[in-house]
C-alpha cells in the first residue's frame, strides 16, 4: 500500500474540489533522490506536475524558496501552484516532457555543415544553455549553503569508498595530492551561485525557450561548476572545438557579467577541467552508491561515461601517476566489474 500517493491524491483531490479516485495521475519519474513526480491531468485538460518529496528525507521549502527568487530575478522557472511543505507535496506548473537531452539527441540527426563537426542546431542550443548558466550565476548566493571545501572533500571521497571499494581496488599514492589540487582550484575561483545538477536532463524545452528544474541543491560555489555539468555529464563527449567554443563564449558572458576577470583560454579551460574532474569522480562513487545501496542498478550503466569525463579532465602533466593508474588499473577493473555485473543482471 502506498499511503504517500493516497496522501498526495488526497491532497490534490480537495485542492480541487475533486474526488480522489477520479483523479487521472500519471507517473513521470523519479531520480537520484527519494522524490517522486506525476502528472494531473484536470478535468478541463490542462496539467499540473506533483512532485512528491518525503519530509523525512527531503526539505522541498528550499525549492519553493529558490523558485520564488529565481523566478523574481527573471530565471525561467516552473511556476509553483501550491505548496504544503509539511507533508512534502508541490503542485508545479507542467513544462511537458522534452529534456534538452533528448532534443540535442534528435538535433545531432540532422547535416553538419562543412568544417563543423555537429549541426549548427546543435551548437545554437547548447549556447542557449552556456548562457542560461551564467543568468543562473548572476542570482544572489548570500543566503545559499557554502558549496565549501570540507562539502568538496566529502564529495570526493565518495570515490574510494564507494567506487574502488566495489572494485576492490584502494586508491593510488597521487590521491590525497590530486583531491587537495582540484579542491583548491574550486575553491579559488569566483564563488557565485551555482545550480550544482545544470545538466541537459534538469533543462526542459517549452514553448521555444529552455527552463530550469531541479534547482533545490542550489548552492554558492565555484563558477565553473555549472558549465562543466552541462559539458560533461550523462552524455559521450563532445568534440574538443565545440566545448572550446561553448567556453569562450560561456566565458564573455561571466566577465560581461562582471562575475569572472578576463583571463587566458588555457586558464579558463582548467578551471573547467578542475571542476569536471571533481564532479565525475564524486559521481562514480555516487552511482556506485545509488547501485548498491539504495537497489537503483541502472545508474551502473553510466560509469563509463563519467570515467572518460575523468580521462578528459585530468592534467596529465601534473598527475602522471594518478593518470597512469585511471587508464591501467581503474579502466580495465571497472570494464571487467560491470561486464561481470551484466552478466549477472545487476545493470539493467
Amino acid at each position: 500500500m502506498d499511503t504517500r500517493l493516497d496522501a498526495l491524491r488526497q491532497w490534490v483531490a480537495q485542492r480541487h474540489r475533486l474526488r480522489p479516485d477520479t483523479l487521472d495521475l500519471g507517473v513521470i519519474a523519479d531520480d537520484a533522490s527519494f522524490r517522486r513526480y506525476f502528472r494531473l491531468t484536470l478535468p478541463d485538460g490542462s496539467t499540473r506536475i506533483l512532485m512528491d518529496a518525503p519530509p523525512e528525507q527531503e526539505d522541498c521549502r528550499a525549492f519553493v524558496e529558490i523558485a520564488s527568487q529565481w523566478r523574481q530575478g527573471g530565471l525561467p522557472v516552473p511556476r509553483i501552484e501550491k505548496a504544503d511543505i509539511e507533508q512534502g507535496f508541490i503542485e508545479l506548473q507542467d513544462l511537458g516532457d522534452i529534456m534538452l537531452r533528448s532534443q540535442l539527441q534528435e538535433l545531432q540527426q540532422h547535416p553538419s555543415p562543412a568544417g563543423s563537426s555537429l549541426p549548427a542546431p546543435v551548437i545554437n542550443r547548447m549556447a542557449q544553455a552556456i548562457e542560461l548558466a551564467v543568468d543562473v550565476a548572476t542570482q544572489p548566493a548570500d543566503q545559499l549553503p557554502s558549496y565549501d571545501s570540507e562539502w568538496l572533500g566529502r564529495e570526493l571521497d565518495l570515490f574510494p569508498q564507494w567506487c574502488l571499494h566495489w572494485l576492490s581496488l584502494t586508491p593510488p599514492d597521487e590521491w590525497p595530492r590530486l583531491r587537495d589540487t582540484l579542491i583548491s582550484s574550486m575553491i579559488d575561483q569566483p564563488q557565485v551561485t551555482v545550480h550544482r545538477d545544470f545538466h541537459p536532463q534538469n533543462l526542459m524545452c517549452h514553448q521555444n525557450r529552455l527552463w530550469i528544474i531541479d534547482f533545490q541543491g542550489a548552492v554558492r560555489g565555484p563558477l565553473t561548476y555549472d558549465p562543466a555539468s552541462l559539458l560533461r555529464d550523462r552524455n559521450p563527449a563532445w568534440p574538443d572545438r565545440a566545448q572550446r567554443h561553448w567556453i569562450e563564449a560561456w566565458h564573455r558572458r561571466a566577465h560581461d557579467h562582471g562575475l569572472i576577470e578576463p583571463v587566458s583560454a588555457r586558464a579558463i579551460r582548467e578551471l573547467v577541467d578542475a571542476s569536471a574532474t571533481q564532479r565525475s569522480l564524486k559521481v562514480l562513487g555516487l552511482f556506485c552508491r545509488l547501485a548498491h545501496r539504495d537497489g537503483k542498478s541502472r545508474y551502473l550503466r553510466m560509469l563509463p561515461l563519467f570515467a572518460e569525463h575523468v580521462r578528459q579532465g585530468l592534467n596529465r602533466q601534473q598527475f602522471g601517476g594518478f593518470h597512469h593508474w585511471f587508464e591501467h588499473t581503474f579502466m580495465p577493473g571497472l570494464d571487467a566489474r560491470l561486464s561481470e555485473s551484466t552478466s549477472m543482471g545487476g545493470a539493467s
